[in-house]
Parts: structure tokens; sequence; C-alpha cells
């Protein structure tokens, strides 16, 4: 991810979601953040591209897959940035969900 890109407010969302609740498929995030699915996706799409989620099978439909937090990335940007340039994400989640 190139340093001086700001993440958009919902691509902060779904970090957050992503940390407080583990993965979860777009609908579940769109579902539990109140962000509209289509904004949901796009917010997904960036983060993946900047290395901070990863797409996982989901094992109970696979047509759905889920996404969760690049833990070493999003530590990294933390670390390098300080926690007010990325995400409001409780250190002690990210360093529990290794």
């Amino acid at each position: 991810m190139t340093m001086g890109v700001s993440i958009p407010k919902s691509a902060r969302v779904v970090l957050h979601s992503l940390a407080t609740t583990g993965p979860m498929s777009p609908k579940e995030i769109s579902r539990r953040s109140d962000l509209p699915l289509r904004t949901v996706s796009f917010a997904i799409r960036r983060l993946t591209a900047w290395n901070l989620l990863r797409r996982i099978p989901n094992l109970q439909d696979m047509r759905q897959p889920l996404y969760n937090i690049e833990n070493d990335e999003v530590r990294k940007l933390l670390v390098k940035n300080g926690a007010d340039s990325l995400v409001k994400i409780p250190h002690s989640l990210l360093d529990m969900r290794k």
C-alpha cells in the first residue's frame, strides 16, 4: 500500500468490523456495519489490493468467500503511521487473532 494514500472511511469501518468480529462475508459486513453492499465491496477491493485483507474460503458456502484482516500488514501500518492514521482497531484484538 502506498503510505500517502488515505484509507476511506468505509474501508476503516470494514476493518473495524472484521477486527471485532472475525472473518465475515461481504453480506455479513454490510448487515453489521449498515453500509450498502456495493460500498463494502469497493472497500474490500481496495483493502485487498493494499494487502490489508485476505480472502479465505467459506467451507459452509463456497459461493460466499470470507474476508479477514492481514494482521501483520495492519500492524506494520499501525507501527509506521500510528493508530489514528488507519483505524481505531483495539491493539489487543490484533495481538490475540494471530
